[in-house]
Order: structure tokens, then C-alpha cells, then sequence
């Protein structure tokens, strides 16, 4: 079984913001999936998929960013056995690249930091470059909306990044 968790922020503010693409990419791997995010259990928004005969649960937490370690933790502990796969911006990669590891640190990333915290460093994760603007503080950047010039790279970027997860979670087109 797959744990696949798109990190973000819920609310409307939070939507089109480069924090949000963790998001981006679950909603966009459920539209591929068939799916929907009809449950909410586990402190996340929750859509159920068969791939290949194995269950996938695609998660995006309710708890905010810094704190999606709190739904991490309680989707593992009720399915020990799964796979975790976590979703997340990162902005040390240049803009629209996407980066897959098996496991690591949490880097400077505050959502991983969370999850990293309450279940180790061991699971996957799908980082999608945002780039980084040093003209602007940190968090301004990564809670401002993604600009009309950049839409067409993002959106790149999530259809890569849910073909990259498809393929690791042994989907076949």
C-alpha cells in the first residue's frame, strides 16, 4: 500500500501559492487516478485508488504546513506496512525541476521537518523546484502567488512529477 501526502496550507488564500504544490500534484495524481478527496480522517483530506491491485491513499493534511507530521504519523500507524511518498515545494531547486529520493534530512523544508520529526527519516519523497527569490523574505515568497509568466513551467512541473510518482508506484498507462 502507498501513503502518497501532497504537502500545503488549506484555504483559499493558500490555493495558487508555491507552498501549495504538494497539493497541486495530489489533486492532479487523483484526476489521473480517477479519484476524489472524499474522506476526511487522519487530520487529512483522503483519496482512495487501486493501482495495480495495490490500495493508494493520495493525503493532503488539514493541519497546515509545519505541523503535516501530526497526519503523517497516524496514516502510519494505522497502515504500518505502507509506503510513504511525500510531496513537497523545494526552493534550493531551480524552478519547475523535480528532484525523487528514497529518504533524507528534512533540509530547510518545515513541512518535512514535521514529518521527519514524528516518523524518521525513512520514506520517499517528490520535491518540485520553486526556485527562490532573495529579494524577498523567505516566507512572503514561498506564501505568494505563482506568477501568470510562470503557470505553463508549474504545470509542467506537476504533470512530471505525477508521471514520476506513477511510475514508482508501479502505474501502468
Amino acid at each position: 500500500m502507498y501513503i502518497i501526502m501532497g504537502l500545503g496550507n488549506k484555504g483559499e488564500e493558500y490555493k495558487n501559492t508555491f507552498h501549495n504544490i504538494g497539493f497541486m500534484v495530489a489533486d492532479r495524481l487523483a484526476e489521473r487516478l480517477d479519484t476524489t478527496f472524499t474522506k476526511e480522517k487522519y487530520k487529512a483530506m483522503i483519496a482512495e485508488a487501486r493501482v495495480d491491485g495495490q490500495k493508494v491513499l493520495i493525503c493532503k493534511p488539514t493541519t497546515y504546513m509545519n505541523n503535516s507530521g501530526e497526519s503523517a504519523v497516524m496514516l502510519k500507524n494505522k497502515f504500518a506496512e505502507s509506503r510513504l511518498l511525500v510531496i513537497v515545494d523545494d526552493i534550493d531547486l531551480e524552478k519547475g525541476k523535480i528532484r525523487y529520493r528514497e529518504k533524507g534530512s528534512s533540509g530547510t523544508h518545515n513541512g518535512l521537518r514535521s514529518i521527519v520529526s514524528y516518523v524518521g527519516e525513512n520514506f520517499e519523497r517528490v520535491r518540485v523546484g520553486i526556485g527562490r527569490d532573495k529579494n524577498r523574505d523567505l516566507a512572503d515568497f514561498v506564501l505568494s502567488n505563482i506568477k501568470e509568466e510562470d503557470k505553463e513551467l508549474f504545470n509542467n512541473a506537476i504533470d512530471e512529477a505525477v508521471k514520476l510518482i506513477l511510475e514508482k508506484i508501479g502505474a501502468r498507462d
